[in-house]
This record gives C-alpha cells, sequence and structure tokens, in this order.
C-alpha cells in the first residue's frame, strides 16, 4: 500500500463506506444528506497531500468491500473523511435530463476531488451538502 494511504485511513474509508449502506438502507438519503450538513470541517490544518491520500485511501476501501460503490456512496464517503481532517469539501449532485444521466462527486474550494472534472461542465447542479 503507497505510504500517502495509510492503513487507518483505509479502515475508516472502509468504515464511512458501510455506514453509508447501513444509515441509507435504515433511514434513508435524507438522513444522510442531514448528517452531511450537520458535519463542519474540523477545525485543524489540512495536510498538504490529504485529498490524495483520501482518494486512495477510498479506492482501496471500495475494492475491499463487499458490495459495488456507487458514486453517491463514494463521494459522501469521501465528504466525511475530508470534513474530519478539516477540509472544506462538499458533495455534489448533479444531472443531465436527455438522455438522463446522474452523478455525485467532491469539491473542495470549486475544484473537483477524485473525479472526472468534466462532470462539473456537463451536468446541472442539483443539490450541494
Amino acid at each position: 500500500m503507497p505510504q500517502r494511504a495509510s492503513a487507518w485511513l483505509v479502515v475508516r474509508a472502509l468504515w464511512e463506506l458501510l455506514r453509508f449502506d447501513v444509515v441509507m438502507s435504515l433511514f434513508g438519503f435524507q438522513r444522510i444528506d442531514g448528517g452531511l450538513r450537520r458535519l463542519q470541517p474540523a477545525e485543524a490544518i489540512p495536510a498538504p497531500d490529504l485529498e490524495s491520500a483520501v482518494c486512495e485511501a477510498i479506492q482501496w476501501a471500495a475494492a475491499l468491500y463487499c458490495k459495488r460503490i456507487r458514486c453517491l456512496q463514494r463521494s459522501t464517503a469521501m465528504v466525511r473523511l475530508l470534513r474530519y481532517d478539516g477540509q472544506r469539501a462538499e458533495l455534489v449532485i448533479g444531472c443531465r435530463p436527455l438522455p438522463f444521466f446522474a452523478h455525485a462527486w467532491v469539491e473542495v474550494d470549486g475544484r473537483v476531488v477524485g473525479d472526472s472534472p468534466s462532470y462539473k461542465k456537463k451536468l446541472s447542479v442539483l443539490d450541494r451538502a
């Protein structure tokens, strides 16, 4: 495992993926959305390589997870991890009406993190949390 994504960060990412599944199945997306809106970034100075380490940890966690990870689950976990470590991350949900396509991604200071920046240009934003 590369040094940026520590084993502890991968475990935290696995926990966030599992947490998403449990909360989504028991309470629905409203609870996830409300939880993200209440979770403010920690009062810490983010490490310079935090974004890349979290992205890498999410990739490892997704490879180890028991089922396929979708963009909303991945992005929610990424936002939570970044906020826990002091980064002002936002979950963005966008769509294209015809042909229908929806996607969730993460932005930090207006930059797309861990995903293709083309989604920001091609999709209309439905919500930010």
